[in-house]
């Protein structure tokens, strides 16, 4: 059985690229940046999921996304989860918090109302993250 994206992840989020284990996506919602870290692996609903090997790749992934948009945005806070309660397939979420943002301080998970952002800004932040992340190791699909 091969990796196939959930569907809501795929109407949410714009492709970012290919990490060793996980592929990499930009939510739509207008807030953030807010990435999605994905095993490509089938049928993984739980970090636990995973082999001890993967697990690691997972955090060491992480890792390398959660510096990235610390260097590119400087936020007030990274929130960093793996929720899945809508979407079971494993996934964690990178998402750069500032003060400023609409519901600071609270979790942006149930209290967030934000529409879609535009496209014309969302190539651009693709192409900066791809950038940045190309020297971490990050494969992007042609």
């Amino acid at each position: 059985m091969s990796f196939v994206l959930h569907s809501r992840l795929a109407a949410d989020s714009a492709y970012v690229g290919d990490f060793p284990l996980c592929q990499l996506r930009l939510a739509h919602a207008d807030i953030g940046p807010w990435l999605l870290l994905i095993p490509r692996k089938p049928d993984i609903e739980e970090i636990h999921h995973l082999d001890d090997t993967e697990q690691q790749s997972l955090w060491q992934e992480s890792a390398i996304v959660a510096r990235c948009l610390e260097r590119l945005f400087q936020p007030d806070k990274l929130n960093i989860a793996a929720i899945g309660n809508l979407v079971p397939q494993l996934h964690l979420h990178h998402v750069a918090r500032f003060k400023t943002d609409p519901v600071w301080p609270n979790p942006i998970w149930g209290h967030l109302q934000v529409g879609h952002r535009p496209r014309e800004q969302a190539q651009p932040l693709i192409d900066q993250l791809r950038e940045t992340l190309a020297a971490s190791g990050l494969v992007i699909k042609a």
